[in-house]
């Protein structure tokens, strides 16, 4: 084989520099591994004056340089030394200049916090696929409330802090306060008690349930699971405030509301009074325009409709002289009435007296009277027929005269103004009439009308 193919000419070789091979190594490094949690003890570890801080982690078998950044290292809450097992959470780079593969810790803390942060995450995934941080089952905290419970240790600073911020958001707020323990072993079931005592008393609208700040294994009361279900389930809604703003607990994810903080918690639970003056104000002003708008409408109305509004006493004395002119108009008519009803008794008394049965005999005897004067002596036969005829006639004259036949038990029916009833159709059912019999006149009412053809 050639020496040119063993050996390719330096413009066909891709010649890489020790940065670049570095820079490329780091880029893969830290594209291939993710975040990782590392258990290790810490070795070699120096604190320039730039804050840093650069040491080595360690197992019995193997070490890898580590550094933590001053931003990150400043979080810290406990102090690093050598020989201290940790708990860290770094990525894997290299440091190019020298070449130097290395961790940079984003997150350290003790070993033994470590596995209380880890049961910790594995009892948060439990509660949180049981559906305890689901956001449809929390509830809102009421705007203004009537009096608000504290659930905190009765020495603490987070009790001062709350109480220093309600005086000057809300004075006229009451506090009640639950005190309880928040650290140690008892702490879980104390809480408890103090949470079950607040519900069962029920003389609170919002709770809260807050600690000030401290390590993981201080607020781990807070983390136990049978409180993290009593918060859960509590029907009157809570406010957690555990630590400060960085610190997390298992019942900030289970209240209804977290608060970084128990003076933010304070400031949720807690109306602000110049706020709620000035709102107060401003409604006040509407209010008061609004009242005086519609005052002025009420005015203006009234004075329209008492306008159109008459005196009553005016209304009274209309309807009074309508009266008269209605009893006036009644008694001119009930006047007329009875005139025109008396004219017609006196020509119906007239026409009666024509046709009495008495006058009528007076001047047949006048006129008998006259005939027998006229009548001759020497005619005593003529004379005797004539008066024969004439008893005959006035036999006759008897028989058609009412008053005979009045006095054979017969009667003559009229109707109120006095004409005799001589068919069926002079009279209706419910008319007034007068019967005239021998010895005197009936007053009746007709009942009933039955026609010859009719069955009784």
């Amino acid at each position: 084989m050639s020496n040119d193919l063993l050996n390719p000419a330096p413009a066909e070789r891709d010649i890489w520099t020790i940065s670049r091979l570095n820079l490329e190594v780091q880029g893969l490094l830290e594209s291939t591994f993710p975040l990782l949690w590392i258990e290790a003890e810490i070795s070699n570890l120096s604190r320039p004056a730039s804050g840093h801080l650069y040491f080595s982690l360690k197992d019995d078998r193997a070490q890898v340089s580590a550094a933590m950044f001053r931003g990150r290292n400043q979080r810290l809450r406990f102090e690093p030394k050598n020989g201290l097992q940790v708990l860290v959470r770094a990525r894997v780079t290299l440091y190019p200049p020298r070449g130097g593969f290395q961790l940079v810790v984003e997150h350290m803390e003790d070993a033994g916090e470590g596995r209380l942060r880890r049961e910790f995450e594995e009892l948060k995934a439990k509660l949180q696929d049981e559906g305890l941080f689901a956001a449809d089952r929390k509830q809102p905290l009421p705007t203004h409330p009537c009096q608000v419970g504290l659930i905190t240790s009765a020495s603490g600073a987070a009790l001062r802090d709350i109480l220093h911020v309600l005086r000057r958001r809300s004075p006229q707020l009451p506090v009640l306060i639950y005190p309880t323990p928040v650290q140690g072993k008892e702490a879980p079931a104390q809480i408890r008690a103090a949470l079950a005592m607040a519900v069962q008393r029920r003389e609170c609208d919002v709770l809260v349930m807050t600690r000030g700040g401290g390590s993981l294994e201080d607020l781990w009361a807070f983390n136990d699971e049978a409180l993290a279900r009593d918060v859960a389930a509590c029907p009157i809604p809570i406010v957690s405030a555990i630590g400060h703003e960085i610190d997390f607990a298992l019942t900030d994810f289970v209240a209804d509301v977290r608060a970084p903080t128990p003076s933010a918690a304070a400031e949720l639970i807690s109306p602000d009074s110049s706020a709620l003056n000035t709102q107060r104000n401003a409604l006040k002003r509407r209010l008061d325009t609004a009242m005086t708008r519609q005052l002025t409408q009420l005015q203006e109305r009234a004075r329209g409709l008492s306008k159109r509004l008459q005196s009553p006493q005016r209304r009274l004395e209309r309807y009074s002289q309508q009266l008269d002119e209605l009893n006036a108009r009644i008694t001119r008519h009930m006047n007329g009435q009875m005139s025109s009803t008396a004219q017609q008794l006196v020509s119906i008394q007239k026409r009666l007296s024509a046709r009495d049965p008495r006058q009528l005999i007076k001047l047949a005897r006048e006129r008998l009277l006259g005939l027998q004067r006229r009548l001759a002596l020497p005619l005593p036969r003529t004379s005797k027929r004539t008066q024969t005829r004439l008893a005959q006639l006035a036999q006759r004259l008897h028989v058609a005269s009412p008053l005979a036949t009045l006095e054979r038990g017969f009667s003559i029916t009229l109707t109120e103004d006095d004409h005799a009833i001589r068919s069926i159709n002079d009279i209706q059912n419910g008319a007034s009439v007068k019967t005239r019999i021998k010895d005197g006149t009936l007053h009746s009412t007709i009942t009933r009308i039955i026609p010859h053809n009719e069955k009784k």
